[in-house]
C-alpha cells in the first residue's frame, strides 16, 4: 500500500510520500509529521464500531488499494450527499449536517423531534456507551448510506431508522417498492443497486428518505407542522 500525506503548516503545504507499508507505518509517520510541525495530538489509537479493533500502532497486516473502487465509492458518496442535503433542507427543527462516520464508514443525516428519548442501551462495538447515549439523548429519525464491508453482511445500501422506534414502524408502508424493513438491523434499507438503476435515481432516494421519515414522525406523533418546510433551492434565499 502506497501512502502519501499532505501536511499544511506555516511553511506551506507539503506532500510527503511514505512508500509501501502498513497501518502502523502510516500511523507512526503521520504522528511524526504532526510533531515536526509542532502539533501535540492525543488519539484513542484504535478504530471505533468495527471488529477486530486492532490498535493503529500495532496493525501490520498488508492490505491492497484499489483506486478504481475508491473512485467509485467517492462518486457514490458525493451523489448521496447531494440528495441528503436536499432532504435536510426541508426540516426547520434541529438536524445534523450531512456527515461521514469514519468508524462505521457511512454517510448520514439525522433529524430530531426535540423531545427527550429513553437512555440508549449502548453495546456498539468499541464505542463508549456514554458517547452513544449522548448521541441518542433525544428522539431521532436518521438516514444514511453504507457501502458495506467491515466484516458485516449486505451492502451497499441506504438505510433509515428511528430511535426509539415507535410501535408499528417496521410495518409502515414506504417507497419505493424495492425498500424493505430488515428485522436484524431494525431499520428500513434500500439497496444501492436499486437506486443506481432507477429511471430517476435522485427521486428514488428522495422518496425513500421522505417516506421513512414520515413513518417515524407520524407514528411517534412529532409536531410535523412546526418542524417541516418546503425544500430549499441551492443559492436561493428562502422566502418567508
Amino acid at each position: 500500500m502506497e501512502h502519501v500525506v499532505t501536511l499544511s503548516d506555516s511553511a506551506g503545504v507539503r506532500t510527503v510520500p511514505l512508500g509501501p507499508g502498513t497501518i502502523a507505518d502510516f500511523h507512526r509517520a503521520v504522528l511524526g509529521l504532526l510533531a515536526e510541525a509542532g502539533h501535540e495530538v492525543r488519539l484513542s489509537g484504535a478504530p471505533n464500531e468495527v471488529e477486530p479493533a486492532t490498535r493503529f500502532a500495532e496493525d501490520r497486516e498488508q492490505r491492497g488499494y484499489d483506486p478504481h473502487g475508491a473512485g467509485r465509492l467517492l462518486g457514490a458518496l458525493l451523489s448521496a450527499d447531494r440528495v441528503f442535503r436536499l432532504f435536510r433542507s426541508s426540516f426547520l427543527g434541529k438536524v445534523s449536517p450531512v456527515h461521514f462516520f469514519w468508524g462505521s464508514f457511512d454517510l448520514a443525516v439525522t433529524r430530531f423531534s426535540g423531545r427527550p428519548a429513553p437512555p440508549h442501551p449502548g453495546g456498539i462495538p468499541h464505542l463508549p456507551d456514554e458517547v452513544t447515549r449522548e448521541a441518542y439523548s433525544h428522539e431521532v429519525s436518521s438516514a444514511g448510506f453504507w457501502p458495506g464491508g467491515a466484516g458485516a453482511p449486505g451492502g451497499p445500501f441506504f438505510y433509515s431508522y428511528a430511535y426509539p422506534a415507535p410501535e408499528g414502524f417496521g410495518a409502515a408502508a414506504v417507497k419505493p417498492e424495492a425498500a424493505r424493513f430488515d428485522e436484524a438491523l431494525g431499520e428500513f434499507v434500500l439497496d444501492y443497486e436499486a437506486v443506481r438503476t432507477a429511471p430517476d435515481p435522485d427521486a428514488a432516494l428522495l422518496v425513500f428518505l421522505t417516506t421513512t421519515y414520515e413513518a417515524a414522525a407520524d407514528l411517534a406523533k412529532w409536531d410535523r407542522s412546526a418542524l417541516e418546510c418546503a425544500p430549499g433551492v441551492p443559492r436561493v434565499p428562502r422566502r418567508v
